[in-house]
């Protein structure tokens, strides 16, 4: 058999099982197919590729089924992913821009693959810790009181009232707001956080002794922000979804128990983006399935996904999870074209 051949015939299976669901055999991939052979060509070469472990019986019957290797194969051999129409574009591009801010963005892009690709969409909040900062505020509230606003590259506002111990409204308190302005977005603004928080604990020296302690309290509250626990956030959207067309008969308990676990998804999504066989690149779309996933109740399942940020670099993830059995080249095609209006509203 011919290696052309097997392949063609493999990508066969795979569609017509993804289009109908049911076990495809010989006589039908003869029916919907040009492959140009005759059904005891076709049977001798399924007869091949379930000995390569490609597809497999689920009963006894004369179908068969892509297995995760055989979805594997057909994924990597795809030369391009196919590109979503003018009109579907367009409507991303009109349902993003309207967006208002960053918690917006993120509720508007979940729906939105969800409902493009019908299966379960899921995004990670932008990391402070792979974002830049783009300004930071600081506005008297009254006495010794100040609320410290941090900006950053992808839209994220955080924002903590401190207490200075020291008056911040009067002449020299207003002085001493605007100096510490200056110094923090002289040393912060466009920079990486991860270099933010190691310049913050030398900025207190640089002021006056009487009020280093004032500076110093911005500065753990700005550090603080970098390393809290809920900046690794995860929203998910389109459970329902999982029930459509039957694809988990037995195993969609498990699938919903990881879904609740956003720390599996979290997990998941920086793996996938570090994953050392695919570069770290906001273009790339990258999948895994069944097996390939590391968390026991995602066995059944594939996961699509990519990187978005404001600009070249990757600030976190995006993607979807859904049965094994889906048609892939369109909801990469989704996933990728999300994640570019994503990546250009945040950086509008």
């Amino acid at each position: 058999m011919s290696e052309g051949r097997r392949l063609q015939v493999l990508r066969a299976i795979v569609q017509d099982y993804v289009a109908t669901s049911e076990p495809v055999g010989s006589r039908s991939l003869l029916e919907r197919h040009q492959l140009g052979v005759s059904a005891a060509t076709v049977r001798n070469d399924m007869a091949a590729l379930e000995e390569d472990g490609l597809i497999a019986a689920p009963h006894t019957s004369a179908g068969r089924i892509p297995t995760d290797a055989g979805y594997r194969l057909f994924v990597d051999q795809l030369s391009e992913i196919k590109p979503l129409s003018p009109a579907e574009r367009a409507a991303i591009q009109e349902f993003l821009t309207a967006a208002v801010d960053l918690d917006d963005i993120v509720d508007r892009t979940v729906r939105l693959l969800s409902g493009l690709t019908r299966q379960v969409a899921v995004m990670q909040y932008p990391s402070l810790t792979r974002s830049s900062v783009r300004h930071i505020e600081l506005v008297p509230i009254g006495g010794s009181r100040l609320m410290v606003v941090l900006i950053v590259t992808t839209g994220r506002v955080e924002q903590r009232v401190v207490d200075t111990g020291q008056d911040v409204t009067g002449g020299d308190g207003e002085r001493l707001v605007f100096d510490l302005r200056g110094a923090l977005n002289t040393m912060a603004a466009g920079r990486p956080f991860t270099e933010v928080a190691a310049g913050l604990g030398d900025l207190p020296d640089q002021f006056a002794p009487q009020d280093r302690a004032a500076v110093e309290a911005v500065t753990t509250a700005l550090a603080e922000l970098v390393v809290e626990e809920r900046e690794e956030r995860v929203v998910v959207a389109g459970t329902s979804n999982l029930a459509r067309g039957g694809d988990f008969p037995l195993t969609l308990g498990p699938v919903l128990e990881a879904l609740e676990e956003h720390v599996v998804l979290l997990r998941l999504l920086d793996a996938m983006h570090d994953d050392p066989v695919r570069p770290a690149d906001t273009d790339v779309v990258a999948v895994r399935i069944g097996h390939e996933l590391s968390h026991a109740g995602l066995v059944s399942t594939s996961v699509v996904a990519t990187g978005y940020g404001a600009g070249p670099d990757h600030v976190a993830g995006l993607g979807v999870v859904g049965p094994t059995r889906m048609d892939y080249p369109t909801t990469m095609a989704a996933v990728r074209a999300v994640a570019t209006y994503v990546s250009r509203s945040l950086g509008a």
